[in-house]
């Protein structure tokens, strides 16, 4: 168990409220902060921003996503700190 991690959605769980980064199949990345989300991973972002190479593209407001089109979902704060350092 790291971080109070045993499972998959426990990730998800511990970042209600929070920013999290999503990627898109299409390529596309949001940073928006979650509200809800169900077992399918569907996800419901408020204050959606898409982002493009470290940068704002579109503010999207409140958003939801599909989990099908989906990648990977990571805590916004350590990526995008992670983007501004390089």
């Amino acid at each position: 168990m790291v971080n109070g991690i045993e499972r998959p959605l426990d990730l998800l769980n511990n970042s209600k409220g929070k920013e999290i980064l999503i990627q898109l199949k299409s390529g596309k990345q949001f940073v928006g902060t979650l509200l809800a989300f169900d077992i399918h991973i569907n996800i419901v972002l408020d204050n959606t921003k898409e982002v493009e190479e470290g940068h704002v593209k579109t503010n999207l407001g409140l958003t939801f996503l599909r989990g099908d089109t989906i990648i990977f979902v990571s805590p916004a704060s350590t990526s995008m700190k992670k983007e501004k350092e390089e």
